[in-house]
């Protein structure tokens, strides 16, 4: 099916280009030949439906967007009838927030604030509706010329109540690594601070052009997130206020009881900045102590040097016993 074609026809929708490809489906921009709308068309590869987890995630991903109506949302639409598995999605013009950054590097900081706030109140509304979406990054942000949003791609999103999904990737666990909160760092599912964090980290990103941790990899990157503080915003961007900077760490707290309890909390604060009272905290004070996991590492490393050797005794013993 991921083999469409410009011109040919799925059910009642034409295909008119692709515009995406990723392991687990391809992406189509399409019109609906009953009413000429435009519309984005997300087709599963035959892999995925042949895996029960990935085709499970697929159908929830359909049943939340289809469930939610928000400007900041992109809409899926329902369609009982159709001759295969395939979802169809509002076409969303603009583009990708990853996109603006590559471009520009950091955004100026009204910029950064009107489309911040745009986020946190979409957010604020799939929280309200039980929704977590669990790999919020600049790739899943579309901006359009007006600087609207839309929040896209809830292919590893978390409904409350709904059974947990074990995936055998790790980024089809947790999200991305940039941008992941430390509680899913952990392996805890998250709820939506870890959302809210996610945002923080955007934030950071508009703002300085930089994330606010780095490493050589994913697990140094999240490591950093657990050991260290990051560079203070204002060090990197001498226009970011102190109270703009002390929203930014109230997002990016590690732990969640810390962080804004709700989205719309954010949002308030960055429309009201003059209201916001700047702390003395120590991410100011330490965030040039760079610790490193040495401990970690080494038990990490000596555990699986004995691995091998605990196997071998494991079939020496199996053998002087049979």
């Amino acid at each position: 099916m991921s083999s469409l074609r410009a011109g040919e026809q799925l059910d009642h929708y034409r295909i008119d280009s692709v515009t995406a490809r990723s392991g687990m489906a391809s992406i189509f921009r399409g019109v609906d030949l009953r009413d000429g709308r435009d519309v984005a068309i997300k087709v599963p590869h035959p892999e995925m439906e042949a895996d029960p987890v990935l085709y499970d995630r697929f159908l929830r991903e359909q049943a939340i967007g289809v469930a939610l109506d928000h400007p900041g949302v992109m809409k899926v639409f329902d369609d009982p009838d159709r001759s295969s598995l395939y979802m169809v999605m509002e076409w969303v013009p603009g583009r990708l927030l990853r996109q603006i950054l590559g471009a520009q590097g950091k955004l100026p900081v009204e910029r950064a604030l009107r489309i911040t706030i745009a986020i946190a109140e979409a957010l604020d509304y799939i929280h309200s509706q039980g929704v977590v979406h669990r790999d919020l990054k600049p790739e899943n942000i579309m901006v359009d010329d007006a600087d609207r949003i839309k929040l896209i791609d809830f292919g590893i999103a978390g409904k409350e109540g709904s059974r947990r999904l074990t995936f055998a990737k790790l980024s089809q666990v947790m999200g991305t690594p940039d941008y992941i909160s430390p509680e899913q760092v952990k392996g805890r599912r998250g709820d939506g601070r870890s959302d809210i964090y996610s945002l923080g980290a955007m934030l950071y990103e508009m703002l300085t052009g930089k994330t606010p941790f780095t490493g050589n990899n994913p697990f140094a990157i999240m490591n950093d997130r657990l050991l260290n503080y990051p560079v203070p915003p204002r060090e990197l961007n001498p226009e970011i206020s102190p109270e703009l900077q002390e929203v930014v760490y109230r997002a990016l707290e590690r732990d969640p009881k810390s962080r804004y309890p709700k989205a719309r909390e954010m949002a308030w604060d960055l429309a009201h900045l003059d209201q916001v009272g700047a702390a003395e905290r120590p991410e100011l004070l330490e965030w040039k102590k760079r610790r490193r996991p040495w401990l970690r590492q080494v038990l990490f490393y000596t555990a699986m040097a004995l691995i091998p050797v605990a196997v071998f005794g494991l079939l020496l013993y199996v053998a002087k016993h049979t």
